[in-house]
This record gives structure tokens, C-alpha cells and sequence, in this order.
């Protein structure tokens, strides 16, 4: 039988603070009604002052490492999914390294956004079933309360979002269990419809005063047109991975979908006539988190006791990019 990467451990951490909609609601003109009933968010969770996000990551990698029993030092590479980085660079993966007390162990960052879970995913799949690599930490961390603006002009996102960290580790399996299939994609003309357009290097000096005056570094989203793409694809992959495999929707025992708008999930879900039962989200609880939704779900609903081995897991995303993919694995 093939060798297949299987999750031998899941972890997960949100920062201690709720903040809710109606929290919100008094710093800029919004109520938890409006909130609610476009994004089903109730509440999310924000780092203190200090905090950063390979800190984040940090307490998800030692809850993964913890769910495995293993120690950091068994770590032959590490992947972080991130688009909110300590610094400009070097990225995530680097201090979590550090912070893990490792030396020399391999690390890298992968950023496709909201989608970057599922990438990070299959590029960790691909190392551990060559043979390169035993032990892989996957992680997706992501801080985004320091670069929202929370006024009229950033609410349409600034409700949106919020921090936190999810991450597995992936260790070979002959045994039938483990990934059996992932597909990922992009559209880069629809780049602009949801991005960030500063600071960059597209620009001298990353940005200047005229375009903070814009807040044209705050994210911007068409949020009809992202839901409009996000319905269509997030079906189509997941179908797509699955039929690969000869797995129809009846075979899946649970379907984590990424977390960025309950409204999206529910549409996607009406589509693929999944059962309500199998269908897992925590947004209202989180907020879209971002590449980390997809691992943190995974933990929760792991920890819950709702997830059992050898039961059939699909986890599909959207985002920025446009990026978007499916994974179907046997936990």
C-alpha cells in the first residue's frame, strides 16, 4: 500500500479576549443585528498588548505536539500558513522555530490567504509521502486585530475578522488512513476584489501618508462578488477532490468548511444537500481567522469528541487570490 500522510495530532489556541458586536458597536456605526445577519458572527477573539502571532502559533504547535506525544525536537520540517506576520520578514515559521527551541530544523512560510491551510496541507503531504521528511508541523496563525481600522470607513471588514491559531502534525501512515486527496487552485485576475493594497513594494517606501489618508492599508473586499465565487467553487473542488478518490457526499462524516461567513457555509452546504449534522462552524464564535479557521475547527471539533479515527474529513476553502481547495482525508 502506498505511504500516506496521516494527522497523528491537533492543536488550537484563541487569545483569552472576546470582543463582542456589541463592543463593536460602540466605536463605530454598527449593531450586533447587522452583524449577525450578514456574517453570523456573534463575537471573536483579539490578542493583547505583546502578543504576536508566532506566539499564537506557538501555543497551537505545543497543543498539537501535545495531542501527538511528541516533542519538538521530533519535528523534521515546519510550514505556517500566514498572511500577518511578526515582521515584513523573515516570516512566521522562522521565530516559531525559534520559540519551539529548535536549531536547525527546516521552516517555511506559505501565503495564500484564507486558502493557505489547504496549501500548506498539501505541500506538507508531499514531503512526508516522498520520504523526506517523518514529522511535519502544519500551522495556520493569524493576527488580525492590529490591521483593521475600526471606524465607518473600515467596518465592512473591521466586523469580519479576528486571532487565532490552529496547527497538526502529519507523520506517515501505511494503514489506508491519512489524506487521500487534495486539489488546490487559483484566479489571480480577481486579485483586487479582495486584498490589501498597501504597504508594498509595488510602491516607494512601502507607502506613504496620501494613501494611510486613503486607508488603502486596510484590507477591501466586494464582499457580492466574493460570495458570488465563493459559493460556485468551494462545491466544485470539493465534489472534484472527492470523486478523484470515488467518494461521494454520502461517504463524508464531516465537512469543515472555511470560516469567513456563516452565510456562505449555509449556501454551500444547501448546494451540496449536505447533512446539517455533518457540517461543522465555530465563526460565530471566532470570526473569520483567516488560514487559521480551518485547523482550529479541526481541534474543536477533534477536542469535542465529534470527530472519531477512521471517520472521513473533508476541509475546503476560499479566498484571496481568488485561492481556493478541498482536502479529504481518513482522521
Amino acid at each position: 500500500m502506498a505511504l500516506r500522510a496521516k494527522v497523528l495530532g491537533t492543536g488550537s489556541y484563541l487569545p483569552p479576549k472576546v470582543v463582542t458586536n456589541d463592543d463593536l458597536a460602540q466605536i463605530m456605526n454598527t449593531s450586533d443585528e447587522w452583524i449577525q445577519q450578514r456574517s453570523g458572527i456573534k463575537e471573536r477573539r483579539f490578542v493583547d498588548d505583546g502578543m504576536m502571532t508566532s506566539d499564537l502559533a506557538l501555543e497551537a504547535s505545543r497543543a498539537a505536539l501535545a495531542s501527538a506525544g511528541l516533542e519538538a525536537g521530533d519535528l523534521d520540517m515546519i510550514v505556517v500558513a500566514s498572511f500577518t506576520p511578526d515582521h515584513y520578514f523573515p516570516g512566521v515559521s522562522s521565530f516559531l522555530q525559534r520559540k519551539l527551541g529548535l536549531d536547525a530544523t527546516p521552516a517555511m512560510d506559505l501565503r495564500c490567504q484564507c486558502t493557505g491551510f489547504v496549501y500548506a496541507l498539501q505541500t506538507a503531504r508531499a514531503f512526508v509521502e516522498s520520504g523526506i521528511y517523518q514529522r511535519v508541523l502544519v500551522c495556520g496563525s493569524e493576527l488580525h486585530s492590529r490591521g483593521l481600522e475600526f471606524s465607518d470607513r473600515g467596518r465592512d471588514t473591521a466586523v469580519l475578522f479576528g486571532d487565532g491559531a490552529g496547527a497538526l502534525i502529519l507523520g506517515p501512515s501505511e494503514e489506508g488512513d491519512g489524506i487521500l486527496n487534495c486539489r488546490v487552485y487559483a484566479q489571480g485576475e480577481h486579485a483586487e476584489r479582495l486584498w490589501m493594497d498597501a504597504p508594498g513594494l509595488a510602491y516607494q517606501g512601502l507607502t506613504n501618508a496620501e494613501m494611510i489618508a486613503e486607508g488603502r492599508q486596510v484590507p477591501a473586499m466586494d464582499g457580492r462578488f466574493v460570495f458570488k465565487h465563493a459559493v460556485a467553487r468551494m462545491p466544485e473542488v470539493l465534489l472534484a477532490t472527492l470523486a478523484e478518490c470515488d467518494l461521494g457526499l454520502d461517504d463524508v462524516d464531516h465537512f469543515l468548511f472555511h470560516q469567513a461567513n456563516l452565510r456562505i457555509n449555509e449556501m454551500v452546504a444547501k448546494k451540496l444537500q449536505a447533512d446539517p449534522a455533518k457540517v461543522h462552524n465555530n465563526i460565530h464564535k471566532t470570526g473569520n481567522t483567516s488560514a487559521a479557521t480551518l485547523p482550529i475547527l479541526l481541534d474543536q471539533v477533534v477536542s469535542e469528541g465529534k470527530l472519531k479515527r477512521g471517520e472521513l474529513v473533508t476541509m475546503t476553502g476560499f479566498g484571496s487570490g481568488f485561492t481556493w481547495g478541498s482536502c479529504v482525508f481518513r482522521y
